[in-house]
């Protein structure tokens, strides 16, 4: 159902934030804003905000942000027309009953019309399961001992054995064959046309935060290959963003994730009351992934296959997860392969067991190091130690490093005072290579830099909608287009577009991102802070963020232009005398 912005709109600013989260929330008032313990993760200390200004809500703890229908939508787990609903009524709005024209609905974009595709799919699959169609793929999901229950709450469903049939349905729906196309759910080739791209598999539909269905994955009924399908990717589904069952973790409040292999591994692990598992979709761990965890949690365990491969891939994912400031542990499933296997034996407590004597990472990767060691041997229990000070140097931090000196020499009977020199003579001789310390630190460069120049561009956005009549000092400066993050840029757009009109609604501006995820990316770009003390300080800072962003366009325009683009080198070159004509530049706020 499309629904006239202008609508959307009166009905959120007839739902006070304040008055809308208090029915869920203690909240209390601190200055302009009101606080209370965030109820979209553990904490002792409220760092919930709700802004009554911005109509917006921020945790400052765990990121969680957005209006008042992202607020319904994370906390009740409604859909977006629900939210809408519920607001509606609460505000006494009468909502149209009655489906909009074909012009309507063509204004739904590409990625609805394929997230509707894939929900009459599901559905499709949901009922196949249950006819007599699928008896042996229900036969095989009780062998797994999986109940009614979950089998429903995951939506599992069954792909006839027949490879046309899914087609014909949704061509019988009115899908045409270019949507059928886009929406990953088809083949296509000059022999056989268009036809199923699952037939004669179990279903097992794939979920974003926000309980859309984005993908299918599928295991085969018999010995045919492969195993296991998942959907392309689509303008929905990009595996290498989204985690299996991270609609259901996100609101575990667990402190830690599970982090599996595969959809067996979660339901499993869910079933038995662990919600708050996961599992990459058919693909190694990500960076991408790891920022999406990072989100919700500063803890995984890693629950692999206890196979070589499972064992690798825990290995590959451990400096990912370091990398985005996660700290890892290694569940050991011994003497089981998978955590379905375990539960199955040893039942949840024991599983509950092996979670608390989950494995440190790095002192997991120092077991499996072992292992290419003789350690009776008095040679290679040198040449282990050797190699164990050599990684122990990985750690930058030196109390970080002694502290694992200490764990080390204690686990494996060492002085740590020979350790700690056998660390120290290895920093001496180099070993940690020159030119990876040398990658590093360019790494670190430039991340520290677009780090910095993300935070001036979030600063900058922040102000905009905190200081009446800054806009009237900046556009003289400033253009959404010197804004290199593309979101950032976007929310720029919207931001300068309200402003020029003389209005201020941030909350407006999160309304037009449906997805919850975005929704909260965008609630922090309204919520930087800086401490400074007076007016001085204020006017300083603004300067130094503006001339930063006006630095990091021109340096973004270089990288990008067209060295036959005459025009676009014309306008760096007067852009760049511009910005150096500015020398220091503080912006007075009188």
């Amino acid at each position: 159902m499309y629904y006239p912005e202008e609508l959307i709109e009166e009905i959120r600013a007839r739902n006070d934030i304040v008055s809308v989260i208090s029915e869920y929330v203690k909240l209390q008032r601190r200055g302009s804003s009101y606080f209370g313990l965030c109820p979209f993760h553990n904490e002792k200390s409220p760092s919930f905000s709700v802004s009554p200004d911005k109509q917006m809500y921020y945790c400052f703890g765990c990121g969680a942000g957005g209006n008042v229908f992202t607020f319904l939508q994370e906390y009740e787990n409604y859909s977006f027309p629900e939210a809408l609903k519920y607001l509606a009524d609460r505000a006494g709005v009468e909502l149209p009953k009655e489906e909009l024209s074909q012009e309507a609905r063509r204004q739904q974009d590409l990625k609805t019309q394929i997230l509707n595709v894939n929900k009459m799919a599901a559905k499709y699959f949901y009922y196949q399961l249950r006819s007599e169609n699928g008896k042996q793929a229900m036969e095989y999901l009780k062998k797994r001992e999986l109940s009614p229950e979950t089998m429903k709450s995951f939506g599992l469903g069954y792909a006839n054995k027949y490879s046309n049939d899914l087609y014909l349905y949704l061509k019988k729906q009115g899908i045409s064959d270019e949507l059928l196309k886009e929406s990953g759910l088809m083949n296509v080739d000059e022999k056989r046309g268009m036809y199923d791209k699952f037939w004669n598999r179990v279903i097992f539909p794939i979920m974003d935060v926000n309980n859309r269905v984005i993908g299918f994955g599928g295991r085969v009924m018999g010995d045919g290959k492969p195993k296991y399908l998942n959907s392309p990717e689509t303008k929905v589904f990009d595996k290498s963003r989204n985690l299996y069952g991270l609609n259901v973790a996100r609101t575990s409040r667990k402190k830690q994730f599970l982090l599996c292999e595969g959809y067996m591994d979660v339901i499993s692990l869910h079933q038995a009351g662990f919600k708050n598992a996961v599992a990459s979709l058919g693909t190694a761990l990500t960076t991408q992934h790891a920022g999406l965890l990072k989100r919700y949690t500063n803890e995984v365990i890693l629950t692999y296959d206890s196979d070589e491969a499972g064992v690798r891939a825990a290995l590959r994912a451990i400096p990912i997860l370091k990398a985005a400031g996660i700290s890892a542990r290694v569940l050991h499933m011994d003497p089981y392969k998978d955590p379905d296997e375990f539960i199955k034996a040893l039942g949840a407590e024991a599983f509950q067991e092996r979670i608390d004597q989950a494995q440190n990472s790095f002192l997991f990767e120092l077991s499996i190091l072992e292992n290419q060691y003789n350690l009776k041997d008095p040679e290679g229990k040198t040449a282990f130690f050797e190699k164990a000070a050599e990684k122990l140097l990985e750690f930058d931090q030196e109390l970080e490093r002694e502290n694992y000196i200490q764990a080390v020499a204690e686990k494996y009977r060492i002085s740590f005072d020979s350790l700690r020199r056998m660390v120290n003579r290895q920093a001496m001789k180099g070993v940690v290579k020159k030119e990876r310390e040398k990658d590093r630190e360019v790494q670190k460069r430039q991340q520290t830099r677009e780090d910095g120049g993300r935070t001036c561009q979030k600063l900058l956005l922040t102000w905009l909608i905190e200081k009446k009549g800054l806009y009237d000092r900046l556009k003289a400066y400033l253009a959404p287009s010197d804004f290199t993050d593309p979101l950032y840029r976007e929310v720029a757009e919207k931001l300068f577009e309200q402003l020029k009109a003389g209005e201020v609604n941030p909350a407006r501006i999160l309304s037009a991102y449906e997805d919850t995820e975005r929704q909260r990316e965008v609630a922090a770009l309204f919520n930087a802070h800086v401490e400074l003390d007076n007016k001085h300080e204020m006017e300083k800072a603004l300067g130094e963020a503006v001339r930063r962003i006006l630095e990091d366009s021109i340096a973004f325009r270089t990288q990008m232009l067209d060295p036959l683009d005459m025009k676009g080198l014309q306008a760096l070159i007067a852009d760049k005398r511009r910005l150096e004509a500015m020398g220091n530049l503080q912006i007075s706020l009188d």
